[in-house]
């Protein structure tokens, strides 16, 4: 099958890529520098650039392209990178896949649990992906990138939209961020530490988009988090379990704020109690369905 990857340089594409080849796939993917190797095939959300002819034959489309929600203070202008970068480039994707004859199988668009708001499930039980959209900034984000995908779907394209969780690897985002601090025994909760973490091993998320590609996959959206979410709290002692190391620190919610600012309230300590309902009826199983599984998994790989 011919797929075209988006954001195949970030944390999740640059292991896909490789493990879709692996599957006997022929990936391209796209890129917004100049073409170094082949099958990188050149685009630009920003100026509308992407030509039809380029992604003719393409079966199917996993597209993860978007800035970092947490790499950069929520400033004014770095909120209009995070909608810029998703938004745009989805529509002009989305658009550009709706031209195409014949059209290709599946699209796999990239989505948030930021989707679902900052009080999320809780003590009343994990949501599926049947629940509204939530509030704040976030939400409205997911809501409007969910929806650029919109003309893909409308053209006869099967949609699955990917509301991913917090993805676990040594090597890049909130794992690889907190390990240096908890093998020197200095980890600790965050802000109350109750709020709730859906997480999601970085080789589940691959073989959950893998999963998906295939022809009987679902539609819609799809919660790509564990079975088990975790509050701060437990995470933060399974983390410090698997590195046989003390955490009795805690980052308080001010702190948090001063160093962060909104994405303090909407990122690190929003709670969200989500389940992998599309997944599970579908039939897809889980390598790391618990927190202590995935890493003890993870850190056995980092050693």
């Amino acid at each position: 099958m011919r797929i075209v990857v988006t954001g195949a340089s970030g944390l999740i594409g640059s292991t896909l890529v490789p493990a879709l080849r692996d599957d006997g796939h022929a990936v391209s993917t796209l890129v917004r520098r100049p073409p170094r190797a082949g099958g990188e095939i050149r685009w630009d959300p920003a100026a509308g650039q992407l030509a039809p002819a380029d992604l003719a034959g393409a079966e199917a489309v996993v597209h993860l392209a978007g800035a970092g929600i947490g790499d950069h203070r929520w400033t004014d202008s770095y909120r209009h990178v995070l909608r810029e970068s998703r938004i745009a480039g989805t529509d002009l994707l989305a658009r550009t896949l709706a031209r195409l004859d014949p059209l290709p199988r599946v699209l796999l668009s990239g989505s948030a649990v930021g989707w679902y708001g900052t009080d999320a499930g809780g003590a009343s039980g994990p949501l599926d992906e049947s629940a509204p959209a939530g509030a704040g900034f976030l939400a409205r984000l997911v809501e409007d990138w969910e929806g650029a995908a919109e003309p893909a779907r409308a053209a006869g394209i099967r949609l699955s939209t990917l509301r991913t969780g917090v993805v676990l690897s040594p090597r890049g985002g909130s794992l690889a961020r907190q390990l240096p601090l908890f093998r020197f025994g200095l980890g600790g909760r965050l802000g109350s530490g109750r709020q709730w973490l859906s997480w999601i091993s970085l080789a589940d998320h691959v073989a959950a988009t893998r999963f998906l590609l295939g022809a009987d996959a679902p539609a819609g959206p799809v919660n790509l988090v564990a079975p088990e979410p975790v509050t701060n709290t437990r995470f933060t002692s399974a983390l410090a379990a698997a590195l046989h190391r003390p955490a009795f620190a805690a980052v308080p919610r001010f702190a948090l704020r001063a160093a962060l600012g909104e994405f303090a309230d909407e990122g690190v300590l929003a709670s969200q109690r989500l389940a992998p309902v599309v997944l599970r009826d579908a039939g897809f199983r889980f390598t790391h369905p618990d927190i202590d599984t995935a890493l003890r998994a993870l850190l056995a790989t980092n050693s």
